[in-house]
């Protein structure tokens, strides 16, 4: 059993995109990332048909046995899937889902919607 699960979005559009009959931008990055981690048996990618956030493009949630879970939005699956495979390798070499700063890719900086607590987590 993979240490990381990784859900993304496929049905998701690039923000700003009305293209109705194509294959969604979500599914494209879907199967970006489950080819970029086909041979990786720590992060596992699954589907999810909606993030609820649908007003900011591609979304992906980053979740894993007592670590912070992250959700990220606004990633492109034409610019960011390498960007994506390394934050998602620091967030699995982590103990707890917290990767310094400097060390994430500028979209895990700039594009995280929300950081949720590992369960059993106290103030």
């Amino acid at each position: 059993m993979a240490d990381v699960k990784v859900y993304v979005c496929n049905t998701c559009r690039k923000m700003g995109s009305d293209k109705a009959n194509e294959v969604r931008d979500g599914a494209r990055l879907l199967e970006a990332l489950a080819s970029e981690f086909s041979e990786d048996n720590n992060i596992e990618i699954q589907p999810v048909e909606c993030l609820s956030s649908c007003d900011i493009g591609c979304n992906i949630a980053v979740t894993g046995k007592e670590r912070w879970s992250y959700v990220y939005g606004k990633l492109d699956p034409d610019e960011h899937v390498e960007d994506i495979a390394n934050g998602l390798r620091a967030y699995a070499a982590s103990t707890d889902g917290i990767v310094p700063w400097r060390e994430r890719p500028v979209i895990f900086r700039k594009q995280s919607i929300a950081r949720i607590p590992p369960e059993g987590t106290s103030s």
